[in-house]
């Protein structure tokens, strides 16, 4: 009797066939310049090649706005506009090197020219004028950019240490117990300027008007405590993380006159139990920095932490966020990836988690920006 080989693949359906044929049949150069051409498949041609060529420039693009960020470019318009010699002198740049990047900046919508050869602030480099957390975001994509510089090796294991590792050092729980005050106040200051960007979307769709306690776990330096302390003020509150962020936390929150309402618990989450006492705890921006495990073991200590209809709240970017999926899958994809932890999860996924853990009531509660926070929410049985 011989062995039997391996059962033949099944054929797909008349969807896959098409799928395949249509693929063969863009791939062929020939097809390409005819659909360039012809008026019907001009436009969608041409808006193929621009999107094709935007993902092969992409990095330039954000290298330019770089340069923007670190020469302080928008600040510099922020009064009116300037010709370009009068931005070379401030830039401190030759008059054809600003020029390069002027007209960089304009083709990215992020200033514009004006008839009579002067630069002015477009509507993407004012909003960053008033949102210094994405300048900070911006500066420190350099790091990110370094631990990209093979993917492949990144994506099968051998890239060695990453500098968004190091950066991130509170990820790994033996890392985490021996972190001191100046190793974390780079990535604490940082979390608090993301903090900032997010706290008012999240906290306009959070229910804690009938919450006595709120505990923010993994809180950083304080500055969505602070943001819920403003709307609350009848709401105690609680802050943990790590010994040197506590520390830093209450700092900053002494000296926004609010010591006397929230408290600053100096300790790790990671494999531990959470202080009972709270009636609301919020997970911002915490759960997809840990891998799976990790991340379901921070849910049952918080189901365990709160008192039967105790509730508890995640908010942070998703994957497959409507409208804007690279944000979730392709970017945070890769830096999580780079950082060494975590992944970007589904809100379904994020349910899926919240069930196993012993959560109920779980929903999704709209926010103002979901490309950077939606938030969902869940009570203890």
């Amino acid at each position: 009797m011989t062995e039997a080989g391996p059962a033949p693949e099944k054929r797909g359906g008349w969807r896959e066939r098409w799928l395949a044929f249509r693929n063969r049949t863009v791939a062929g150069p020939g097809f390409q310049r005819w659909a360039a051409g012809f008026p019907l498949t001009r436009r969608i041609a041409r808006r193929n090649t621009r999107a094709l060529f935007d993902l092969c420039a992409g990095f330039v693009y954000a290298q330019v706005l770089f340069a923007c960020v670190r020469l302080d470019l928008f600040t510099l318009l922020r009064d009116g506009p300037l010709a370009p010699d009068a931005l070379a002198r401030q830039l401190d740049l030759s008059t054809d090197r600003a020029l390069t990047l002027l007209k960089a900046a304009a083709s990215l919508d992020l200033i514009t020219r004006l008839p009579d050869g002067r630069f002015a602030l477009a509507d993407l480099g004012a909003a960053l004028i008033g949102n210094p957390s994405v300048a900070a975001m911006i500066e420190h994509h350099a790091m990110l950019y370094a631990d990209l510089a093979d993917p492949v090796a990144l994506l099968r294991g051998g890239a060695g240490p990453t500098r968004l590792g190091g950066y991130w050092p509170y990820a790994e729980a033996g890392e985490a117990a021996q972190l001191g005050s100046d190793s974390v106040a780079a990535y604490s200051g940082l979390m608090a300027a993301s903090q900032a960007l997010i706290a008012d979307d999240v906290l306009d769709a959070l229910p804690l008007g009938d919450r006595a306690c709120l505990m923010d776990v993994g809180g950083g330096e304080g500055v969505f405590l602070a943001q819920a302390a403003r709307r609350h003020p009848g709401l105690a509150l609680r802050l943990l993380d790590l010994p040197p962020v506590a520390e830093r936390a209450g700092a900053r929150l002494t000296a926004e006159g609010l010591s006397d309402r929230v408290t600053c618990l100096g300790r790790s989450f990671l494999g531990a139990s959470l202080p009972e006492g709270a009636d609301a705890i919020t997970l911002v921006r915490v759960v997809h920095d840990h891998d799976d495990a990790v991340a379901l073991a921070l849910l049952r200590a918080a189901h365990a932490a709160l008192p039967p209809g105790g509730l508890l709240a995640i908010a942070e970017p998703m994957a497959g966020t409507p409208g804007a999926e690279p944000v979730g899958d392709a970017y945070f994809g890769f830096y999580l990836l780079a950082m060494g932890s975590g992944r970007p999860r589904t809100a379904d996924e994020l349910t899926a988690m919240l069930t196993q853990a012993g959560f109920n009531e779980i929903r999704e509660r709209p926010t103002r920006r979901p490309l950077l926070a939606r938030l969902i929410t869940a009570k203890r049985r």
